[in-house]
Order: C-alpha cells, then sequence, then structure tokens
C-alpha cells in the first residue's frame, strides 16, 4: 500500500511547519501546498504558486482529484470561515478542520463569547452592541463609574488587526468609531464587543480535537508587540516559545477544554481540527481571550519540533474520531522562534529584497513565511518573511542557539526582536 498523498492550504510560517513536520513521516507519499512560498516549495513536491485562490474551493477539488489528494489540511481562519470543510464533505473528501458552524468560534468573537458564556469558560465580562450611540454611551457610564481600561473588539475575521486596548474613554470611543462608523473592518465591523480589559500574562494553549476526545498540545507564549519590551503596535506575532511553563496544563484542560468539549456537543458542532485557547493569566486565574479554530502562528513553529509523534497519524485520528486512542510523546527541552520581519511592517512594508545567509544556518531550522522563489533567490514578499526556529535542552540554551543563527540572515530592511522568551526564563 502506497503512502498518502496530502494538501496543505495556506503560504505562511505555519504551513511550512506543517510541511516540514509532515516529511518526517514514513506514512507520507506526495506534499503539495496552495498557494505556499518560496520556502515551501523545498518540502513539497510542489507549491501551486498562487494559480488556484484558497477561497476557490472548485479549483482546489479540481486540484485534489487530479493529484488524488488522499487528506487535505487547511492552515489559515479564512477557508475555514467560508466552508471549505463543508464543501468537501459534499465530495466525500478527507478534510482536517472544523465545518463553517463551528469556525464562527474564530470568525465571530460575539459566537465565541456567548459560548464561553453559556458553558462556563472563564472569560472577561462584555456586552455586544449594533448601535454606535449605544457603544459610546455604554462607554460613558462604564468609565465614569468603574475606572477600569476596556477592550473594543470587530466581531468578525479583520486578520488579527480588530481588536484595540483602550486606556481611556476617548480610546474607546474613537475605536468604536473606526470599527462602526469608518467602517474600517467594511463588514467585519457590524457589530463590536466592549469588554473589561485583563491584566496579566498570555500563553496559547492548542489541543487536538475530534469532536469527543481533546488532546492538549504543550502550551506556548506568543510576542505580539512589534519591539522589544512589549512595546508598540499589535503584530501577527514576532516570536515565540514552548513550553511556556507559567501555564496549568491540567487546569486549564479542566476550565476550558471539558467545557469546550460539552459545549460542541450540546449545540452539535462537528469539530475536527485544532482549538487554540489565547489565555490571559491573571491574579483571579485563567481567562480566555479569544478561541481560533486552527493552529496558531507563529506559535505552530516552536511546538511542532518538539513533537516526537508522527504528525500525520495525530491528524488522520482526528478526522477519523479515534483520537481517544492517541497519545503524544515530546522532545525534553525548549524550542524558540524568532521572526524576521520586512522594514516598516506592521505598517506599509517593501517587497523583493533578496535574502542572503539562509545557506548558513546551522543548528536551526528557518521556516518561510513571506519569501518567494526567483531566478536562484530566495526574496521578500510579505510583513513576517522568516521564522528561526531552534531547540536545546534548555530555554536559555535555545534562545542562545536561535539568536545565533538569526545573525547569519540578512536582508535589506530587516527586523526582529531581541528578548523573545526572555520573561520564560
Amino acid at each position: 500500500m502506497g503512502g498518502t498523498n496530502i494538501l496543505i492550504i495556506g503560504s505562511g510560517g505555519r504551513e511550512h511547519a506543517i510541511a516540514w513536520k509532515l516529511k518526517q513521516s514514513k506514512k507520507v507519499s506526495k506534499l503539495f501546498c496552495i498557494p505556499g512560498n518560496g520556502g515551501i516549495l523545498q518540502d513539497t513536491a510542489r507549491a501551486d504558486g498562487g494559480k488556484i485562490d484558497i477561497l476557490d474551493f472548485d479549483g482546489i477539488y479540481g486540484f485534489v482529484k487530479e493529484n488524488k489528494i488522499d487528506l487535505t489540511i487547511v492552515g489559515p481562519e479564512l477557508p475555514l470561515s467560508e466552508g471549505i470543510v463543508d464543501y468537501f464533505k459534499t465530495k466525500n473528501l478527507k478534510i482536517f478542520g472544523p465545518d463553517r458552524r463551528s469556525a464562527q468560534l474564530e470568525s465571530s468573537k460575539i459566537f465565541a463569547k456567548e459560548f464561553m458564556e453559556k458553558y462556563n469558560i472563564p472569560t472577561a465580562a462584555f456586552e455586544v452592541f449594533d448601535n454606535y450611540d449605544l457603544a459610546v454611551k455604554h462607554i460613558e457610564h462604564y468609565t465614569s463609574h468603574i475606572a477600569r481600561s476596556l477592550v473594543v473588539k470587530a466581531d468578525g475575521l479583520a486578520a488579527g488587526k480588530g481588536v484595540f486596548v483602550c486606556d481611556s474613554k476617548e480610546d474607546a470611543e474613537d475605536a468604536v468609531k473606526k470599527i462602526m462608523v469608518d467602517k474600517i473592518f467594511s463588514s467585519a465591523g457590524k457589530r463590536v464587543i466592549i469588554e473589561e480589559k485583563l491584566t496579566g500574562q498570555e500563553a496559547s494553549l492548542m489541543a487536538l480535537c475530534d469532536g469527543k476526545t481533546i488532546l492538549p498540545l504543550v502550551p506556548s507564549q506568543d510576542h505580539k508587540r512589534i519591539f522589544d519590551g512589549d512595546r508598540g503596535p499589535n503584530t501577527g506575532g514576532m516570536g515565540a516559545y514552548a513550553p511556556a511553563k507559567i501555564l496549568d496544563e491540567a487546569s486549564a484542560k479542566k476550565l476550558i477544554f471539558d467545557n469546550f468539549l460539552r459545549g460542541l456537543k450540546e449545540e452539535s458542532l462537528d469539530f475536527k481540527g485544532v482549538i487554540y485557547a489565547g489565555i490571559m493569566l491573571t491574579n483571579h486565574g485563567i481567562s480566555v481571550l479569544e478561541f481560533n479554530v486552527r493552529f496558531g502562528d507563529p506559535e505552530t513553529q516552536v511546538i511542532l519540533p518538539l513533537l516526537k509523534t508522527d504528525l500525520l497519524e495525530l491528524i488522520l485520528a482526528t478526522v477519523d474520531g479515534n483520537l481517544n486512542k492517541c497519545k503524544i510523546s515530546w522532545e525534553d527541552g525548549s524550542c524558540v522562534s524568532v521572526v524576521l520581519a520586512s522594514g516598516g511592517y506592521p505598517g506599509k512594508y517593501d517587497k523583493g529584497k533578496e535574502i542572503f545567509g539562509l545557506n548558513n544556518i546551522g543548528d536551526a531550522v528557518a521556516f518561510h513565511a513571506g519569501t518567494k522563489f526567483e531566478d536562484n533567490k530566495y526574496l521578500t514578499s510579505g510583513g513576517r518573511v522568516l521564522n528561526v526556529s531552534a531547540i536545546d535542552s534548555t530555554l536559555k540554551g535555545a534562545i542562545s542557539k536561535v539568536y545565533k543563527n538569526v545573525e547569519k540572515i540578512k536582508f535589506d530592511g530587516m527586523h526582529f526582536r531581541r528578548d523573545i522568551a526572555a520573561k520564560g526564563l
């Protein structure tokens, strides 16, 4: 019997890490990627190179039939929220990811918050508004009676940019105006959530879920702000490390995932994929900031290098509903990943800069996020260009190793944080 032919959908560092890990499985025959990037080409039989759009489900279906794909793995949230899993089911094709209804846990922050409230998953107190004037009135009332900061969120998908942390009444009112009046996120901002701001350290906990069983992965910690010391604007993530020992997995599983599973059953949600809980560790305990319904980015780039179990076996068990038969084993030690970004990111940035030094990396791996391969050269094509990841028996050793390799890579305008994982020490 031949191996499994796999299609990965997506084009970032997360998808490269998934491809790199799957390539280590003896059960994988061919790996394909739509649309892929310059680096994913190293680890797949063929990257599509952007000829098929990730929302062109008919085009993807044609590719799957033509290339005899046995399993499709969805990286980003957009195809999930648009119902690619539902579409594949009508064609009796195997796909890893939750269906459209379940994907609302990420595509609608209101759906997620109401789900958390209903099933006793700890989260910040919140109110929902579809009227601008009422939202402003709430802010005025809240800030005059309770001297607390607020968080304003657009309901829909906003490419990770729909959350405003507001330390004053004016900031909160401005955020509501941007979302509801200026419509900077178009229809994603029809409704807003206004919630209390929590303080503490953030951590991420992902788990495989087949609808009946939850299998947590090691906890990790992302670094969202652009500059050292967690300063400056938010980004898609400037680096991560795992395991994040600040999070107690057993209590997180009990408080979050056991209740999550109960909610799935009671709401009859068909969830076969990854559930990601973004967590705030407050003085009063764990609180869930958000759910995502796919592998995190850049958390995947520190978790998969530590995974000893065959990733394909785990994914197939998730899709087939057999996770109860699986155990996960991990490498001893820590993994750290540093994001190398284009000049100007997270604002306007240049593309097409040649990347030097990738062949000089020794005891680390460079996952490509925003690159393309042209004329035998790697060029930048995104804001987050590369994720350099390294493992060591200690966190301190992994930090040292990763930065030693980062220094070998150069491209015009390159910048990165120099304090990734320092808080883990």
